[in-house]
């Protein structure tokens, strides 16, 4: 199975679990506003690939660029938006700024 047919089956359960909740502080808030990214925790066991996936399932926005990081908050994803102000426009759906 290649990545596109894993994205195509990939159900709205599936998603909610790979991209567990938006990460907000501060320093990420200043991503929003300055570099048009939005950061997330995420499943330990999502790949890059998954999380643009989830990302487009969840909320219809596609990602141009996914960096993950782990912290002791968990696996993290830094999210930049293709769209111009995609991250402000997802953060404001999501009722974070």
């Amino acid at each position: 199975m290649n990545n596109a047919d894993k994205k195509n089956e990939m159900t709205i359960n599936q998603a909610k679990s790979i991209l567990l909740k938006p990460y907000i502080t501060e320093k990420t808030f200043n991503l929003i506003e300055k570099e048009n990214k939005l950061t997330f925790i995420v499943s330990d066991r999502a790949s890059k690939v998954d999380i643009i996936s989830a990302l487009m399932i969840l909320y219809e926005v596609e990602a141009a660029e996914v960096n993950t990081y782990r912290t002791i908050h968990g696996k993290k994803a830094l999210l930049r938006f293709k769209e111009a102000e995609g991250a402000r426009n997802l953060a404001t759906t999501l009722g974070l700024v």
